[in-house]
């Protein structure tokens, strides 16, 4: 169990995802009564109101909100259990992985003929990141899991530049470029479900190493005198890895490459939770949750020939939230 939240702060992110979430199903360019289409929805009636609302922004506001949640979690776990304050999803290779499958997919045609080919490819390609990385880690420790994290990402970085060289038409290439750089527009809620599982299951994985992750700040060695356990099938290594593979192999895989928000958040909200690990978990779930439902909203609105990609967003604008944070760890050392 999490101990001694801080309410006020869950509280005051709460509140301002509820506002958000909102607001995404009430933005658009065709005007809705949101409490009819609603209705018409539950009651399956196949009003315009009731299409636009569970076909368009439901599923992409629902997604915002998972796929966010899961970002900002996964980085405040891996920045608690490597100690490293740069650790953010990415790191494990896990992300490298899931972009390989799915550009494999476009590679092969299947994404043409079968719906649900790409976010499977996706998948796919994290699993495998998983047994690789725990394969090559094995029992030594944050420092193998850090240098096998670090081989992956490289290695799936690599195979998915040979892939796109590879490509002989120059719609694939555009396509797979297009899903590379992130995005939530035109899902539907076949792909909150099929991420769904994934995110529930590796998320509770998350949170299950939330104490442990406090004993870690006094040292491995502290730790292990407690009675936690950090090795092993049920250790605290598995959990993180299996989880934080799990909940971002699923994200990736419907949403394509989103970065930043596991880096920049777990940062931002540190000051605010006594620099415990365990009470940065539920606010970074929340924070991330805020941030990519905000980034979304604005890819929406801001004015261009074609809608911004959200994780193209989330790096322009999260590159100086991290310069600044950098800037006041300078100057005041917190």
């Amino acid at each position: 169990m999490i101990r001694h939240p801080d309410f006020r702060l869950i509280l005051v992110l709460s509140s301002g995802l509820a506002a958000l979430f909102v607001a995404a199903l009430f933005w658009g360019e065709s005007s809705l009564d949101i409490p009819a289409a609603f209705r018409d929805l539950l009651d399956g009636r196949h009003s315009v109101g009731a299409i636009i609302l569970g076909q368009l922004r439901l599923p992409r506001a629902l997604l915002a909100v998972l796929i966010g949640g899961t970002l900002g979690l996964c980085g405040a776990v891996l920045q608690g259990y490597l100690r490293n304050p740069l650790a953010d999803p990415a790191l494990l290779g896990v992300s490298g992985g899931a972009a390989l499958g799915a550009v494999v997919v476009f590679y092969t045609g299947l994404s043409a003929g079968i719906g649900l080919a790409l976010p499977a490819g996706g998948l796919a390609g994290a699993l495998l990141a998983v047994v690789l990385l725990l394969g090559l880690a094995g029992q030594g420790g944050t420092m193998a899991l850090l240098l096998a994290g670090a081989a992956l990402t490289s290695f799936f970085a690599a195979m998915t530049s040979l892939t796109l060289n590879l490509v002989s038409s120059p719609y694939a290439s555009f396509e797979i470029m297009h899903w590379l750089m992130g995005s939530l527009a035109d899902r539907t809620m076949t792909h909150v479900w099929l991420c769904l599982p994934g995110i529930v299951a590796g998320c509770g994985l998350m949170f299950s190493t939330a104490r442990t992750l406090d004993a870690l700040t006094l040292g491995e060695d502290v730790a292990e005198s407690l009675g936690f356990r950090l090795d092993g099938l049920f250790g605290v290594q598995s959990r993180v890895v299996v989880g934080a593979a799990l909940a971002v192999g699923s994200s990736v895989a419907v949403s394509g490459a989103i970065g930043f928000i596991g880096l920049v958040v777990p940062h931002l909200l540190r000051p605010f939770t006594g620099h415990r690990p365990a009470r940065l978990l539920v606010p970074s779930f929340l924070g991330g949750a805020v941030l990519l439902l905000l980034a979304d909203e604005l890819a929406r609105v801001i004015p261009t020939s074609s809608e911004l990609h959200v994780g193209v967003l989330t790096a322009v604008g999260g590159a100086p939230l991290f310069f600044w944070r950098v800037i006041r760890l300078r100057r005041t050392g917190v």
